[in-house]
């Protein structure tokens, strides 16, 4: 279902350049590389046309999960680097994307596999080891918090302000980053489980349950072999298994310790939707009155709407919406301080 949905993300948002092999900067972006632990890393910079070195906050975007390159092309141009248009942001921050551990930061799609992952067996679908050896919740926080703190020394970043969001996987990510580094001052945990990856997938596969098939049951066994194996890095019919035991780890409790502003962000049909729910109801018995909730009525993982039959409506792209309202809740953050 959200492979569908990528496709459609990225189409929506390709710009036309020249073809030919690119670099982040002939579409106008900073390429900074940098390592962390001997690891090679590399940031995508998006900053206004002409303010580059102008000093700025920090919007620190969390990719969600897959090894595709941050920056990806073909002969018609660019396509989306974010799922939303990031002009408005642009105003007043400049912002940064990390790649994923040893995925090239920039690709034509055309070398690219299924959902636009860079493989190093397309047939059978195998990303890199340095990739999947290095694809769990800690590496990604403790990477990223890295980092900030190493952009903090840039004259083009102004310091007493800085968001870090993230969607799906990234929401878990951007959470624990927030829960760790007490310079982040805004967080947007956007289409994320406060209960874990593992929850998800249950309340999907309860979805199939029928009078004699127990989908259900099946991911309980699943999730039996995950935890007893959970520092296994091979892949297993999809992530490994401490893929997938690190982001099922809750981050309720680091949401909930939060004292800076939070502003979850969710659709109502996505399947992680009752258990936002749930978390704001907790969130208010606790009188956490810093965490403000949006969640969009019909609308399922990537914001598309839900016909009444299930389907998703692909027509509809609401992502601009969703990151208007983001910046005026930053805004009104801001007054309110």
């Amino acid at each position: 279902m959200q492979t569908k949905q990528v496709f459609i993300i990225m189409l929506l948002f390709s710009k036309i350049y020249s073809y030919s092999q690119k670099i982040p900067e002939d579409f106008g972006y900073r390429h900074i590389a940098m390592k962390y632990q001997d690891d090679p890393v590399d940031i995508i910079v998006i900053s206004k046309k002409g303010e580059e070195k102008l000093a700025k906050p920090v919007f620190f975007f969390c990719q969600g999960s897959l090894p595709q390159p941050v920056v990806k092309y073909d002969e018609k141009g660019l396509y989306g680097t974010l799922p939303f248009d990031e002009n408005s942001f642009l105003e007043t921050y400049h912002i940064v994307i990390v790649g994923k551990p040893f995925i090239p930061i920039i690709s034509d799609v055309n070398k690219l596999g299924k959902d636009y992952m860079y493989l190093k067996d397309i047939e059978k679908e195998i990303p890199p080891k340095g990739y999947t050896e290095r694809n769990y919740l800690d590496y990604y926080v403790f990477r990223n918090n890295f980092i900030v703190k190493q952009l903090a020394k840039e004259r083009w970043v102004k310091n007493k302000k800085l968001v870090v969001a993230g969607h799906s996987e990234g929401s878990s990510i951007a959470a624990k980053m927030a829960s760790i580094n007490k310079k982040i001052t805004h967080l947007i945990y956007s289409g994320g489980n406060p209960y874990g990856r593992i929850m998800n997938i249950l309340a999907q596969s309860r979805s199939f349950d029928t009078d004699s098939i127990d989908e259900g049951k099946n991911t309980i066994e699943h999730w039996k072999k995950v935890v007893a194996h959970s520092n296994d890095t091979s892949l297993t019919n999809g992530d490994a298994y401490k893929t997938t035991y690190s982001f099922s780890l809750p981050q309720k409790d680091n949401l909930m310790g939060l004292k800076i502003p939070v502003l979850v962000s969710y659709g109502t049909k996505d399947w992680s939707g009752p258990f936002n729910d749930l978390f704001q109801i907790e969130a208010i018995r606790e009188k956490k009155d810093n965490c403000i909730f949006k969640s969009y009525l019909n609308l399922e993982h990537n914001y598309f709407p839900v016909n009444e039959d299930g389907t998703v409506n692909y027509e509809v792209y609401n992502w601009d919406k969703i990151a208007v309202d983001w910046l005026n809740w930053l805004n009104n953050s801001d007054n309110e301080n």
